[in-house]
């Protein structure tokens, strides 16, 4: 395993990530491909939820430092924009959303698109596995750690965000008369 043998917790942290990062790729791509139209918002959201658990582990961990103090090249970074474009056309009409910017600094909202914020995401992870894949498996942890806490952890939970809120609106806002008969119906049995 190359440079992070001899740490068995950071060993741990990038075979996790790693795998984070090949299931998250692989659905996302399925997913914009059209392979699941019956289930896009469950695989989207356990996908994402994942990621974000191996990220969690990311931040909670000290700062990972290669031995080098410049990142060497991985090779041609990933092209995401088919990824990008094809999930936008899956998420016709509801692609774009408003969200506060930073919550913790002031009420600024802005623009953000669930397609962006996927594309994103499986951009920092497929770059963090090109170091990985190439050997660098600390060059590799170093790029997830770093990537998500600049990036792409924001904009996965505020995918999330929206991932589970379009999910709540499809299973919940039924009409009045279905609600009360599915009421009535639980009440009976």
């Amino acid at each position: 395993m190359g440079e992070i043998h001899n740490d068995p917790d950071l060993r741990d942290i990038a075979e996790g990530m790693a795998e984070q990062a090949r299931a998250y790729l692989t659905t996302t791509t399925q997913v914009a491909s059209g392979a699941a139209p019956g289930a896009v918002l469950p695989l989207l959201l356990l996908a994402l939820s994942d990621a974000l658990a191996a990220g969690a582990r990311l931040g909670a961990v000290g700062d990972v430092v290669p031995g080098e103090r410049f990142e060497p090249d991985a090779g041609r970074d990933t092209d995401v924009d088919p990824l990008r474009t094809a999930l936008a056309r899956l998420f016709d009409g509801f692609d774009d959303y408003a969200e506060i910017t930073d919550p913790l600094v002031g009420a600024e909202v802005g623009a953000a698109s669930l397609s962006g914020d996927l594309a994103c995401v499986a951009e920092c992870l497929a770059k963090g596995l090109q170091h990985y894949d190439g050997g660098r498996e600390l060059e590799g942890l170093w790029w997830w750690q770093f990537s998500y806490v600049s990036l792409w952890g924001e904009r996965a939970a505020s995918a999330l965000r929206v991932l589970q809120l379009a999910l709540a609106h499809l299973r919940l806002d039924v009409e009045d008369d279905v609600a009360t008969e599915a009421e009535y119906d639980a009440l009976q049995s």
